[in-house]
């Protein structure tokens, strides 16, 4: 067998064990979830209160 023929034969094994990533899924995971980590804290109040801010600013610079 080549190199290739090898490499390709691996990766059909991987993608029917439903894990397309092989190695890396266990990266996937941990960036999964320090990612749901991240959306589910909450936001400061005073980052809330310049979101709120800008969004009365802005109705006001499309009237101009």
């Amino acid at each position: 067998m080549t190199k290739d023929t090898t490499a390709g034969a691996a990766n059909r094994r991987r993608a029917a064990s439903g894990d397309p990533l092989g190695p890396n899924s266990e990266i996937g995971r941990k960036l999964k979830q320090y990612y749901d980590e991240l959306v589910s804290d909450n936001v400061p109040d005073r980052f809330a209160q310049l979101l709120s801010q800008l969004e009365q600013a802005q109705p006001a610079r499309k009237k101009d």
